[in-house]
């Protein structure tokens, strides 16, 4: 008894910081965050190993609900509103579970975020369910997601553990909501201002909606004819196959540069001297 309360006591007189030690967890936190367009997508979870084990089927059984991961649940955030796999899914954080199947996998999102693994799901509460197909991929000895494939609208994300990946993807619709946040900023701008509408005409001739970017690019003409509407306007005519008309443009534009846009004007040089070869 004596020793017991003599050993209390020693542990009692160790420094705070020797009390709390800290640990590695044996399967380790990750967080994959990435914006794809204007929406910001935010995974966290924790990485197991393989360790020599059999993983599926195995370790992680097929048709039962896994936590995709260690630990606690994995959960997934959305900025906005998404399409996950061509489903609707309303902006938000939820736990992402998983039910492995040797041909086919169901990934679930659960408005209940916060919880300890998948041993307290609750199937009344799971927001959307997708089927996703797993692939044969190269060996990962760490559980990760990743995102092999990204687009202005949309992002291929797989989950990767030992030799499959299992892909799915998320469309943010980006280009549509930014077209109308354009056309928003514009209707209440300065009319004598030409950035705004000459960002807006930019970024839709960037993806294809020529009808706006003329009209926005039109409305940044009228109130200055500088380097960069010039530009935007030559680029414009380039792809409309108007080579000559462009070409003129872009010189227009380089004469207009001042000082600091000297690099700008070498690179528009250098750009439009190679239309038409």
């Amino acid at each position: 008894m004596r020793k017991t309360a003599i050993a209390l006591l020693i542990f009692a007189a160790l420094p705070l910081a020797a009390q709390q030690l800290r640990l590695p967890r044996p399967s380790p936190n990750a967080t994959l965050t990435q914006t794809v367009g204007v929406t910001d997508i935010t995974i966290k979870y924790s990485r197991p190993g393989v360790k020599g084990r059999a993983i599926w089927g195995g370790l992680v059984p097929y048709d039962q609900i896994w936590r995709t991961g260690a630990n606690e649940a994995t959960t997934i955030n959305f900025s906005d509103d998404v399409m996950i796999n061509g489903q609707k899914l309303a902006k938000g954080t939820y736990a992402f579970f998983t039910i492995p199947g040797k041909d086919s996998w169901s990934l679930v999102f659960n408005s209940q975020a916060e919880q300890w693994g998948a041993f307290t799901h609750d199937k009344a509460k799971d927001v959307l369910t997708v089927t996703a197909k797993p692939e044969p991929a190269e060996f990962r000895e760490w559980m990760e997601f990743e995102i092999p494939e990204m687009t202005t609208d949309t992002a291929k994300i797989a989950v990767r553990w030992e030799k499959i990946a299992v892909p799915f993807t998320v469309d943010t619709q980006s280009v549509d909501r930014t077209m109308a946040a354009a056309k928003r900023a514009i209707a209440g701008v300065d009319s004598q201002r030409w950035s705004v509408p000459l960002g807006a005409a930019d970024f839709a001739f960037q993806n294809g909606k020529m009808d706006e970017a003329r009209a926005w690019l039109d409305q940044a003409l009228a109130v200055k004819e500088n380097t960069r509407t010039l530009w935007l306007k030559a680029r414009m005519q380039n792809k409309a196959g108007q080579v000559a008309e462009a070409k003129a443009t872009a010189a227009s534009a380089v004469s207009k540069a001042t000082e600091a846009e000297a690099e700008l004007a070498k690179e528009i040089k250098r750009q439009s001297d190679a239309w038409g070869k």
